[in-house]
């Protein structure tokens, strides 16, 4: 079995529009979110989000090029094309049959929808745009990127809620590690804060309401009040290791575990207990061949929502047991990227290895004893140079990933 390794990343999130921009953001606790400015959202309720800011499509993508994509493939396309950068692959392939693309998306080009259904009610039918399908279906993610960058190996889109791009990096690791493929372009891309996006989520009374944006946002906190949604894209560059040396690569850190596994509990509802987020951990421990107490850091799902971090703390404490593990939820900045949360969030995580300190877990004022199996990084305990870290997403339908990564050594 081959070795994994990661040999860049590229991201744009509401915390920063490149990877060392998120980065420093996260690890100097930056909140990205703030009030919605995409459209008036006063009527839904909700009046804050995790938009990306300043985002030019003419940096990565092109002008010309943005108006055949909705906004979730631009943002799928760029950071893509900032992570070949950084994995020194921008002039192309040397086999591009062996390179592949797996991303993970919720939604699909929800904006699009939504625009030409009003269009179609209001104008009718005819009216409605010929790129409707093309720019709406949520596979355009990976489709994009794989015309725009000239990979020719498998294409495809995982669409799993929120574990999505969890699932996506997972499902790249294991097509190298099974020698499938040379290279994976993976990760997650979302963008759906819309009038429907926003909208739909509220209806389930899922949102946070609240006006202020530092206190929006507040994972395992016992005042929280919904999770507050989020845009923006993730990727990351896999790569066996034989090949990655063969091409004289700078090697980030190495995937050496995933996990995957479903609740059959609820349509929206995690296990209570936490034995299905708890599950998809411990099958990623098993698959690293470590032990749990191995695991220096855990980038939790921590949606601040009550059921999600109730069942989640529950599940640390099983898999990590009373002693529990290091752990935060960096939804407290960026906000819940839903499809693309996987990816920012791997990555916030692999970031341990090159600050050398844990992000914390910010928005947090008083942790709800219901949480106490999470045991928070903050000020006082972040100071940890980790070896191994893990990332878990869980979503709607009972999907639950988890990944974890080694700090780079031979």
């Amino acid at each position: 079995m081959a070795r994994v390794v990661i040999t860049g990343m590229g991201a744009i999130t509401p915390v920063g529009n490149n990877v060392q921009d998120f980065l420093d953001g996260i690890y100097s606790n930056q909140v990205g979110i703030a009030p919605i400015t995409h459209f008036d959202a006063t009527e839904t309720g909700v009046t804050v989000a995790g938009e990306v800011k300043g985002y030019d499509p003419a940096e990565r993508v092109g002008k010309r090029e943005a108006r055949k994509m909705d906004i979730f493939a631009q943002y799928g396309v760029h950071a893509a094309g900032e992570a070949l950068e950084n994995a020194g692959l921008k002039d192309g392939f040397e086999n591009p049959e062996r390179v592949g693309v797996v991303l993970g998306n919720g939604i699909g080009g929800l904006t699009t929808i939504q625009d030409n259904v009003i269009k179609m009610n209001e104008k009718g039918p005819q009216r409605v745009s010929p790129m409707f399908v093309p720019n709406g279906i949520p596979n355009m993610a990976s489709g994009n990127v794989s015309l725009r960058y000239g990979a020719k190996g498998v294409n495809y889109t995982i669409s799993t809620a929120c574990a999505s791009a969890t699932n996506a990096i997972g499902e790249s690791y294991l097509r190298i590690k099974a020698g499938m493929n040379d290279i994976m372009i993976t990760g997650g891309t979302e963008g759906t804060i819309n009038e429907i996006g926003i909208a739909g989520f509220a209806a389930l009374t899922a949102l946070s309401t609240e006006v202020d944006p530092l206190k929006a946002s507040t994972p395992f906190d016992t005042n929280r009040h919904g999770f507050v949604m989020g845009e923006g894209a993730g990727v990351l560059i896999l790569e066996s290791l034989e090949h990655a040396k063969a091409r004289g690569a700078n090697i980030i850190a190495e995937v050496v575990g995933y996990g995957a596994n479903s609740d059959a509990y609820h349509l929206t509802s995690p296990t209570p207990d936490g034995s299905g987020p708890a599950g998809s951990m411990k099958l990623a421990i098993a698959d690293a061949g470590i032990q749990a107490s191995d695991i220096d850091y855990v980038n939790a799902h921590g949606t601040a929502t009550g059921a999600n971090d109730a069942a989640e703390s529950k599940a640390l404490e099983l898999t990590f047991g009373p002693q529990g593990v290091l752990a935060s939820s960096t939804k407290g900045m960026t906000g819940h990227l839903l499809g693309a949360a996987g990816a920012i969030e791997a990555i916030a995580a692999i970031g341990a290895f090159q600050k050398h300190v844990l992000p914390e877990n910010v928005g947090l004022v008083e942790q709800d004893p219901e949480t106490v199996g999470a045991l928070l990084v903050n000020a006082t305990n972040k100071q940890v140079d980790p070896t191994y870290v893990l990332s878990a997403n869980y979503g709607f339908g009972g999907h639950n990933a988890a990944v974890i990564f080694k700090k780079w050594g031979e």
